[in-house]
């Protein structure tokens, strides 16, 4: 299987370069660190969700020396987004979806509430995870989405740029 544009497949392409990111030693967090980036980018990255952009080639390779041009050049080209449906069966995975499910109404009733009638990005969207200590002294992990807020237009027709001025 390749993706589209004739590339390698992408689970050797994940795996080369998860390979790479273990023999650094280095956790996602402190490449992270090292380049300027979030957490969850630099994972996004490696997993091929996510672009490599020519500023951070530098810092990334300082970071991670046994990424090879090739693999470079795979993390620069636009990345095929996408999930396997069965990843949802991982428990981690599907904790996050549930709690999303459980919590999604209230979350975007308040976002309504708050901005008007909206969206959260998932474009121009920062997302990092860490882990602190709960008044309780176990370790707890927060989340923390942040997206550019978007809102709905009102679809009047004189705003509808494609369409054509009567003769």
């Amino acid at each position: 299987m390749e993706e589209p544009g004739g590339s390698a497949a992408p689970t050797a392409i994940v795996a080369a370069l998860v390979s790479a990111k273990r023999s650094s030693g280095k956790t996602f967090g402190q490449i992270a660190a090292e380049t300027g980036l979030t957490n969850v980018y630099v994972a996004q990255l490696f997993r091929r969700q996510a672009q490599l952009k020519p500023d951070t080639v530098a810092s990334l390779r300082s970071a991670v020396p046994a990424l090879t041009g090739d693999l470079i050049s795979e993390m620069m080209a636009p990345p095929f987004r996408s999930y396997r449906p069965n990843i949802i069966q991982e428990p981690a995975i599907y904790r996050l979806n549930e709690a999303i499910m459980h919590f999604g109404e209230s979350i975007k009733e308040i976002i309504n509430e708050d901005f008007g009638d909206g969206i959260m990005s998932a474009i121009d969207f920062y997302c990092s995870v860490d882990k602190v200590k709960g008044v309780d002294g176990k370790d707890r992990v927060v989340i923390t989405f942040d997206g550019k807020y978007l809102p709905y237009s009102e679809q009047k027709s004189e705003h509808m740029v494609s369409r054509i001025a009567p003769q």
